[in-house]
């Protein structure tokens, strides 16, 4: 009697004798060929994982526990165990099963998967919030020898081992591409190492044998030494144990009962665990066993399907052990900081950050933003920067919401996470120079129930834009990101300045991106995203607040803009702070008899469009006003707005439209934010002079008499 088509959940594997395992096993390997054949898809890598994945969903309760497939091309045995074998002829068909994992398929499917080197920050994520919470869920994740060499994966490995996160890391090792086989020695450490006694007795050893006068240090350290010896001798994982990572291995990966022996004494120890196993990439079919790059998908080669090509253990599943492999070398733990080192005094702490990052260590308080008109500069001197007012509004949101955490990327102190460090110690995250991990570990944060807020720059939030798009949007999580020093930076130059970041997110489905026009709307923005549960981007600048009262913060509607002025002849609409210095070109144009409306959009996206549509019904002139690069920014989605009303509406036909922003076509130099503004014509008299021009350009006529003076 068939096996596979009577599982309609993974618990029910546990019931199965060892013969009806290994009949399973041949089943679902059939079931893969028969289906790729027809389908296309990653045949090699799947047929490789049938045991291990049998294994891990006898150990594992899931969807209770967790299993996290790093790419997750290698899925299908996983697809199949959880239901999902009636659907599994539209395997990457329209309307059919995708090709990775997908949380829409079925609550077992962790994340929505596709890219290699993922796996490691969202495992980590998911028990990070299993501990924040205190629950008691296992997490395991099954990464690939090539995945596992990304930078994504490194940089989860390093903090993994720094912070001793408890997990389970399935190395899937299928190509021999980290080092030859050290046979019996290793495995037979591997025993050891999983044992209790050896567990325990570290641990003792160590505590007893250091408060021994004067040579108990010197005699823990040789044991240690020693210890490391012998498993750099007799492993090839040292890498791993360097980094505070317990390495097991390298185990016979068709071997389901020893897998499953394995993973259950992983599962049991303290801090996170590397089992290594060897797999062979499309075993079950000889073809793609001799073939392997080949038969890796998603396009195949044509397939025999006759006896006479399949392997001869294509039902009997268990195989012998195979070679193995294991990366060594040596890395550093701990966390990389781009802000001073931790337990320096605060004010040493925030001058390196300032040394780094732009502003001297003279200066006392944050720049000013850029001309007189907008604040008064002695008002300015006093303000705190809108950095300051976000990360005091997060330590009070985070004091009746226990699923807030906040995580940055090496600068606590730049970003202001520090101060949430400081209440609630338990609930930051500092991963170093790693914002790629940094965002998709927010990413498995949010996928557990939490709501992460991830404090970057936004010249180095530019290195996280894969992970953003497929680990943030495509899981449609709520992960807010803090997008600090948005716009001109300053004196750091080319480098630094915050300008590609609206154009890079405003093409990505799902995420809202969101920019306050003072101080206090930072407050509500922030409100507004922990309120959600979608990706959230607020910008916000390196610049002081203007000083406006305070204001209980709201919970602000998604989308929505606010008019601030009324206007017949102009409508400026603006993004962010720069609103301020828009209003303030607006009383400039009307001492010169036109009379101009201020919009403050708010959201980039989505976009206000009917408010802007509303408002811009029978005007002389569109302009928009953003401190970012023009190219596929802000404005160029106000344009695209009114264009889609132009086929529709001819009252929109008229209407010209000019974009003002940072040009696209060059790189913006260093120099004083307040120059920056000038020589770009985006402080206050910049603004109205381009508006003039486009007024000029256009023969538009105003509609009032200008101001006269007394």
């Amino acid at each position: 009697m068939p096996i596979l088509d009577r599982l309609k959940d993974p618990a029910e594997l546990r019931g199965l004798s060892e013969g009806e395992l290994e009949q399973l096993a041949g089943e679902i390997r059939e079931t893969i060929i028969r289906t790729v054949a027809s389908t296309g898809g990653h045949l090699g890598s799947s047929l490789g994982v049938v045991e291990l994945t049998i294994a891990l969903h006898r150990i594992l309760e899931s969807p209770r526990d967790h299993i996290v497939w790093d790419t997750g091309h290698q899925a299908y045995t996983h697809k199949l165990l959880t239901g999902r074998l009636d659907r599994f002829p539209t395997l990457r068909q329209i309307n059919g099963l995708g090709g990775f994992p997908r949380r829409s398929e079925s609550p077992h499917d962790v994340m929505d998967g596709g890219h290699a080197g993922t796996g490691l920050s969202i495992a980590q994520g998911l028990a990070t919030a299993r501990d924040m919470r205190h629950t008691m869920e296992r997490i395991a994740v099954v990464v690939g020898d090539a995945a596992l060499l990304s930078g994504l994966s490194l940089e989860a490995l390093n903090d993994i081992g720094h912070r001793q996160t408890q997990l389970l890391i399935v190395l899937n090792d299928n190509e021999m591409s980290i080092s030859p086989s050290v046979g019996a020695l290793s495995k037979y450490l591997s025993e050891i190492k999983l044992s209790a006694a050896w567990q325990q007795g570290k641990g003792v050893y160590d505590t007893a044998t250091e408060h021994i006068p004067k040579v108990g240090p010197r005699l823990v350290e040789m044991s240690r030494r020693l210890r490391q010896s012998v498993a750099s001798f007799a492993q090839p994982g040292q890498l791993f144990e360097d980094l505070g990572i317990t390495y097991v291995g390298v185990m016979p990966g068709h071997d389901r009962r020893l897998l499953e022996e394995t993973f259950r004494r992983a599962l049991a120890l303290n801090g996170p665990v590397l089992v290594h196993v060897r797999t062979q990439k499309g075993k079950g079919y000889k073809p793609a066993e001799t073939d392997q790059v080949s038969f890796h998908g998603a396009a195949l080669p044509p397939m025999d399907l006759s006896p006479a090509a399949d392997s001869h253990d294509r039902v009997g599943a268990n195989g012998e052990a195979m070679s193995s492999s294991a990366a060594g070398g040596s890395s550093v733990t701990g966390s990389l900081s781009r802000d001073a080192e931790e337990g320096a005094p605060p004010s040493a702490s925030v001058m390196a950050d300032r040394r780094s990052h732009g502003q001297h260590p003279s200066e006392a308080r944050p720049e000013a933003p850029a001309s007189k008109p907008e604040v008064d500069p002695q008002n300015s001197r006093r303000m705190p920067n809108y950095t300051a007012f976000l990360a005091a509004e997060l330590v009070e949101a985070a004091k009746t919401d226990r699923r807030i955490v906040g995580i940055t990327a090496g600068m606590p102190t730049g970003t202001g996470m520090n101060k949430l460090q400081a209440a609630f110690p338990d609930r930051f995250i500092d991963v170093g120079i790693a914002e790629q991990h940094a965002v998709t570990l927010a990413a498995g944060l949010s996928l557990a129930g939490m709501r992460p807020v991830v404090a970057l720059y936004s010249t180095f939030l530019q290195r996280a834009f894969d992970q953003t798009v497929h680990d943030v949007c495509q899981n449609d999580t709520p992960v807010i990101l803090a997008v600090d020093r948005a716009g001109l930076v300053g004196e750091d130059g080319t480098s630094h300045q915050g300008m590609f970041t609206i154009p890079a997110q405003r093409m990505l489905p799902n995420l809202v991106i969101a920019s306050p026009r003072d101080e206090q709307e930072i407050r509500s923005l922030l409100r507004t995203a922990l309120a959600q549960d979608h990706p959230f981007a607020i910008h916000y600048p390196r610049d002081a607040g203007f000083g406006v009262p305070e204001r209980e913060p709201e919970i602000l509607p998604v989308g929505r803009g606010e008019v601030l002025r009324e206007g017949r002849d102009v409508l400026l609409v603006g993004f962010g702070p720069i609103v301020a210095r828009a209003m303030d070109a607006a009383t400039a144009l009307e001492a010169e008899g036109w009379s101009v409306g201020v919009i403050n959009a708010r959201y980039a996206k989505p976009l206000d469009r009917q408010l802007i549509l509303d408002q811009a019904r029978g005007k002389q002139l569109v302009v928009t006003v953003e401190e970012s690069v023009v190219t596929g920014g802000f404005g160029a989605g106000v344009l695209e707005a009114l264009e889609d009303a132009r086929l529709v509406d001819p009252v929109y036909r008229s209407i010209p439209v000019r974009i003002v922003g940072i040009p696209g076509d060059r790189f913006v130099d260093h120099g004083s934010v307040t120059d920056l503004r000038r020589l770009l014509r985006l402080d206050a008299p910049g603004l109205a002079e381009q508006v003039r021009e486009a007024l000029a350009a256009t023969g538009a006529i105003a509609s009032v008499r200008p101001a006269t003076s007394a």
